[in-house]
């Protein structure tokens, strides 16, 4: 089975057995609503565990999550660092022109004119857009920032993992 990243416990809040969740997902207030079933997954040891979100709210860019059943701090300390995952399955759909992180990053990343930029190793959520990051496949070539808004991205085919962008004066 397959699973993606939806964030990262960074550390423990209160004594009531609430977690600080870092967001890797486009939907974390569907992701962590309540009741939504996820895993949490320790990757240095390989342990995981199933879990129910009881409650959750955001804030300065983090999740406080408290979890059905744990009620103390000293219950969550453990879980500082782990994964916090959703399987493929429970994804959902999207609409066309949407696409999961996973789709995007690993894609080639084509200027119209058929040069290749690179491939995208990173997605920023700074604002009002995301931004692509791109690793250059020239050596010793600088990272790109690409916004993802019409104007720039003009194709995106996960299934080819290729991307057609159109350059904006000053973008690189």
């Amino acid at each position: 089975m397959n699973w993606f990243n939806v964030g990262v416990i960074v550390n423990t809040h209160g004594i009531r057995g609430e977690l600080k969740v870092l967001s890797k997902t486009d939907f974390p207030e569907e992701r962590f609503a309540k009741g939504n079933r996820l895993m949490m997954f320790n990757d240095e040891t390989g342990q995981s565990e199933p879990i129910e979100i009881e409650r959750s709210r955001e804030q300065k860019g983090l999740y406080y999550i408290k979890l059905k059943g744990i009620d103390n701090i000293n219950d969550v300390e453990k879980y500082k660092g782990w994964v916090i995952r959703i399987s493929e399955e429970d994804q959902g759909q999207l609409d066309d022109g949407e696409y999961f992180y996973h789709q995007i990053i690993g894609c080639e990343v084509y200027t119209e004119e058929e040069e290749l930029l690179g491939t995208v190793k990173e997605i920023l959520s700074p604002g009002a857009n995301d931004v692509w990051v791109i690793e250059p496949s020239a050596p010793g070539g600088k990272q790109i920032l690409l916004p993802v808004i019409d104007p720039v991205v003009r194709n995106v085919d996960v299934t080819a993992k290729r991307i057609t962008v159109h350059l904006l004066e000053g973008l690189i």
